[in-house]
């Protein structure tokens, strides 16, 4: 070994072989730090917003995404600082473009040009239309499984009632509903007013993208508890006092409200009001408690006010002392009053009005649909009175179902006398022809 490292060729050799050792660690670690910064890196941007171009004014375009994702391919400190940066953009440009259907590349701006750029999606199909704008009136709606038990909602209000819907010309052709839902919690049982956003839907109740002039309208509820308005008919009761003859009774309140559930009061068709004539000595208006029919949570007035006219009726007229008169001198003198007579009209039919074709009637009471007529008047009237003058009916005019059902017998008889009906009331069978 001595005479190997004493020798030059040996030595200039050795020296060869770790110039090119060294040569090519350093090389090797070289192209290792080249891949570490400058070797093509793959990365992913999500979610880049797509900028889009066109005459925003009059068209409308449809089929542009929102977004894309951006592959980029490049050196490790250029896809780097791209992604964090993103000092890029994204868009479609079609200005160019006329009405109708196109298919369009999605372009990049501002990328390095050492980076290999691939767009998801990178190809699109738009839709370019004309933007037109058109009213349309807002329909009002509310869940009525909300409401509390017997409540009902009597009226619903949008101001503004109408609004401006602008889009694509085929969107705003297939709008079908513009409606505007009123919402509380459960158990609504008050009238109330909200703000609340508009919906623009298809046929298939789809909401539909278009911009909608004002996005709220304000809505008012009205809600009210069930109810239902009944005629009031007037029966009399009680025996008039002696001397005292009831001619007719009457009241200006026509009708009644009637508050409760429906079942409570579909079955009711009028309110039956007696008014008691048995301490009635002399016509006036007298105040009648309404009852509450069974069930019926209120009454829209408590009382009413009933005009009663009657008539007194003396026994007999006060007989004059004797006078002696010399019928010769005695003048002729026409009698100055009448006796009051009561005669009673029997058997008077009751005429049934009103009833529709599709029902048939019989009479369950009276029998045969026959009352009697007891009648006070002067005897002279009295006298002249005829069957036919008495024309006694029931109104059947509201029947709509079969079954038992009660009516008060109304009449049209001549003026000047005091009358009163065995029965007050008529009750018939109804049943379908």
């Amino acid at each position: 070994m001595d005479n190997l490292f004493d020798r030059p060729w040996f030595l200039r050799l050795t020296a060869l072989v770790l110039a090119l050792f060294f040569f090519i660690t350093v090389q090797a670690k070289e192209d290792d730090a080249s891949r570490n910064t400058i070797g093509d890196t793959v990365d992913i941007i999500h979610d880049v917003p797509v900028e889009v171009y066109y005459d925003t004014e009059n068209l409308v375009v449809t089929g542009v995404p929102e977004t894309v994702n951006v592959t980029i391919e490049g050196p490790v400190n250029i896809v780097q600082s791209t992604k964090y940066m993103k000092d890029f953009s994204v868009k479609v440009d079609l200005r160019k473009l006329l009405i109708g259907e196109h298919s369009v590349q999605i372009k990049t701006e501002n990328l390095s040009d050492k980076l290999q750029v691939k767009l998801d999606p990178a190809t699109i199909t738009v839709n370019i239309e004309e933007k037109i704008t058109q009213s349309f009136r807002v329909d009002p709606e509310l869940n009525e499984r909300l409401l509390a038990e017997d409540y009902n909602v009597v009226k619903m209000e949008v101001e503004p009632s109408s609004i401006e819907v602008t889009g694509a010309k085929s969107v705003v052709e297939a709008i079908s509903f513009v409606k505007v839902s009123a919402t509380k919690e459960k158990g609504i049982d008050k009238s109330f007013e909200q703000k609340a956003r508009v919906r623009v839907l298809d046929r298939e109740l789809n909401k539909l993208n278009v911009t909608i002039v004002p996005e709220e309208v304000n809505v008012k509820v009205q809600i009210e508890e069930n109810n239902k308005e009944v005629p009031i008919v007037l029966k009399q009761k009680g025996t008039p006092m002696d001397g005292v003859t009831i001619n007719s009774i009457s009241s200006d309140v026509k009708e009644v409200k009637l508050y409760g559930s429906r079942g409570i009061l579909d079955p009711i068709k009028e309110m039956r009001v007696n008014v008691d004539v048995s301490d009635i000595t002399e016509s006036g208006t007298y105040e009648v408690t309404l009852p509450k029919p069974r069930g019926v949570k209120n009454i829209s007035a408590d009382k009413i006010k009933v005009l009663i006219n009657v008539t007194k009726v003396t026994g007999s007229e006060e007989t004059a002392p004797e006078v002696s008169v010399d019928p010769e001198t005695e003048p002729e003198t026409e009698a100055t009053a009448q006796m009051k007579v009561t005669k009673k009209f029997s058997n008077v039919p009751i005429e049934i009005r009103g009833l529709h074709q599709q029902f048939k009637s019989t009479f369950n009471k009276p029998e045969n649909g026959l009352v009697d007529v007891t009648v006070t008047a002067d005897q002279d009237v009295i006298n002249s009175l005829k069957m036919s003058d008495f024309r006694l009916f029931i109104d059947t005019s509201q029947v709509d179902a079969e079954g038992e059902q009660s009516f008060p017998i109304q009449t049209e008889l001549p003026d000047g006398i005091a009358w009163k009906l065995s029965d007050e009331e008529v009750t018939l069978e109804i049943v379908l022809t």
